[in-house]
């Protein structure tokens, strides 16, 4: 599709709870510091499903919405007053746009931001051929970069600020609770951080397989093997269930840092044994969203220390996004979609 003005669009928009329906929408608009983007991928994940079902993500998503935080695209416009990107620009788009004013804003923590606007939350995302985003969360990605990668900048950021958090050496071992997308990623970064041993943990024969094959970490099928107690100096939890962040203090040894990333439901809560806390001297941190870290995940990619390419599972189209979310795919590793593709 070449852009022109006044041109209509596909765009798959979240309508309420549980409903999902391919619309024509008008091409967006710009204001004079915003870019258009011509969608290339959009990669589908947990908050995803969680935001079609009716639970919060990272901000409140009032339908009708169209989601869609994880993209790639090429630049189709741009404002008057843009200076970072221009038209014909590979992209990728950091959904997470902060107020700059809060107290968290200005006290350098803007993931806590009181007044967070997010891509594909509370304003259209990448679920549609077009969609707009401040310049100041538009990336130009390398060219050897390619577009599908690119379309998961933002999960690696995630991945990425949650170990900006942690204390990291080469002699340390760290554990990854959770094969999904997040814990694979997580599991690739601590190695790109000099991690000397990492080790997944989790229920897929063949997601583990795959991790051992392409990335030397060392796995655990948690359905048939043990994990060791007290003997991991690093560990994340990437599940959100209370079983497995108990699991998560348990495999800490003495003086470990436990990363608590999974995202639970809201009201779930799981038991501590506060003399572990004591005795162990443990560090128990949260991580949420990803600020600070778009450059860093870029350059992982252009790199090639991480590569999310062999976690992808399935490729949709539009039309395919609610077999992912209503959970009638099986299987998956990584659903990521294609609106436009590497040539868009």
């Amino acid at each position: 599709m070449i852009y022109k003005e006044g041109n209509n669009m596909q765009a798959l928009v979240l309508e309420g709870k549980k409903k999902l329906q391919l619309r024509d929408y008008d091409v967006p608009t710009i204001k004079p510091d915003e870019v258009l983007v011509h969608t290339a991928y959009a990669g589908i994940c947990g908050t995803d499903k969680g935001l079609y079902a009716g639970l919060p993500g990272s901000a409140e998503a009032v339908p009708p919405i169209v989601l869609g935080h994880e993209n790639s695209g090429v630049v189709a416009k741009v404002g008057s007053a843009v200076t970072n990107v221009k038209e014909g620009d590979r992209v990728t788009v950091d959904p997470n746009i902060y107020c700059g004013q809060c107290k968290y804003c200005r006290t350098q923590r803007p993931e806590l931001c009181e007044h967070l606007d997010a891509v594909g939350v509370t304003r259209d995302g990448g679920f549609e051929e077009y969609f707009t985003a401040p310049a100041k969360v538009v990336y130009p990605i390398p060219d050897d970069v390619s577009l599908k990668a690119a379309a998961v900048v933002e999960p690696i950021s995630c991945a990425m600020h949650g170990v900006d958090l942690l204390t990291t050496h080469p002699y340390q071992k760290a554990l990854v609770l959770g094969d999904g997308f997040e814990g694979q990623l997580f599991a690739q970064i601590l190695k790109a951080r000099g991690i000397h041993e990492v080790t997944l943990a989790g229920r897929s024969d063949e997601k583990l397989e795959n991790n051992r094959q392409h990335f030397g970490v060392k796995t655990i099928n948690t359905t048939k093997e043990e994990i060791p107690a007290s003997a991991f100096d690093i560990v994340v939890e990437a599940v959100g269930l209370p079983a497995t962040q108990e699991q998560a203090l348990a495999a800490a040894a003495r003086g470990a840092q436990v990363l608590m990333f999974g995202v639970g439901k809201p009201d779930d809560k799981f038991s501590v044994n506060t003399y572990d806390i004591f005795h162990k001297q443990l560090t128990i941190q949260g991580a949420f969203i990803n600020p600070y870290t778009f450059e860093d995940s870029i350059a992982l990619l252009a790199s090639g220390v991480v590569d999310p390419l062999p976690l992808f599972s399935h490729e949709l189209d539009l039309n395919g996004v609610e077999d992912f979310v209503s959970g009638k795919l099986g299987k998956v590793s990584k659903a990521i979609v294609k609106v436009g593709g590497e040539n868009a």
